[in-house]
């Protein structure tokens, strides 16, 4: 008796294989539509772009983000990244349209505030747990959760004129999350004033306290974070993964604790080959040699 013809794979022949693969390139192009990228050798810049939003951080964006920094994790040829936005603002905050609409709900929005709350919070903190460096690149303003974006990353440059602020107060809305990032970056006076006050801070002062690390002119922002980042891309990159990881894991120890992890820290970083090769070079006033980039 003939053997029966062999049954078709469900997941190669059925209707629903093409549709999950449309939802797919559809879900990819969207998110491709929201951040931008753009490469310069190992750096990559993204860019949030909802322009007509002020670029805020809606559950899209938050969507959006997630998915580029999972990827980012282990992106073997990025070694540091440029977050901005796209128009005449950084980021806005949450689309407060969005949070407004989840309040037909039964329970009044309360499931998909706390939710809306713990994604964004979630995102926030992929940023320091990446292994590359971020550099935010600021213009026009930065506001409550885009405020709370700019004190996430590891660097800031901003534009002149550039204003922040932690404003929900302004609307009855304390910026409480945006508070744990803003209170780890400036001091907490300042802090505290900025909360609950609602009032801006302009480009300089924010560098004077801390949340930025360089003002320049709105022309120069581009060329000035991108060779910023590239200064920080041509150094051995093994040595700047270990060490972010180590700024982050000591930051909130005690002291003796912090000075016995970072120690062991060094001595591990002093046993690879690349860091031997790169102290002979500086004694041998030359160029280092360098075979793993990381």
């Amino acid at each position: 008796m003939p053997e029966s013809p062999a049954i078709p794979s469900r997941s190669r022949f059925s209707p629903s294989a093409p549709a999950d693969s449309l939802r797919a390139k559809r879900r990819k192009d969207k998110m491709n539509d929201l951040i931008l990228t753009e490469r310069h050798g190992p750096v990559l810049r993204l860019t949030l772009n909802m322009p007509q939003s002020l670029n805020a951080l809606s559950d899209a964006m938050l969507a959006a983000l997630r998915e580029r920094f999972t990827a980012l994790a282990s992106d073997g040829a990025t070694r540091v990244v440029i977050l901005r936005g796209a128009g005449k603002a950084f980021c806005a905050g949450h689309d407060l349209k969005e949070m407004q609409a989840a309040r037909v709900a039964p329970d009044k929005g309360a499931a998909y505030f706390l939710n809306l709350f713990q994604r964004c919070g979630a995102v926030m903190q992929m940023i320091p747990a990446l292994p590359q460096p971020v550099i935010a690149e600021v213009q026009g303003i930065a506001t409550a959760a885009g405020c709370q974006l700019v004190a996430t990353c590891d660097m800031a440059v901003a534009a002149e004129g550039t204003r922040f602020g932690v404003n929900g107060v302004n609307i009855g809305l304390f910026c409480s999350t945006p508070m744990v990032a803003l209170s780890r970056n400036i001091p907490r006076k300042q802090a505290f004033e900025m909360l609950t006050t609602g009032e801006f801070i302009d480009a300089n002062r924010a560098r004077d306290l801390g949340l930025v690390n360089r003002v320049v002119p709105h022309a120069d922002l581009s060329d000035a974070t991108l060779a910023l980042a590239q200064t920080v891309a041509g150094k051995l990159g093994a040595a700047v993964k270990i060490g972010k990881r180590a700024f982050y894991d000591q930051i909130d120890m005690g002291l003796a604790e912090a000075y016995a992890h970072t120690a062991a820290v060094m001595q591990e970083n002093m046993l690879w080959r690349d860091t031997a090769e790169g102290i002979q070079a500086f004694l041998e006033k030359r160029h280092p040699d360098w075979q793993d980039q990381g």
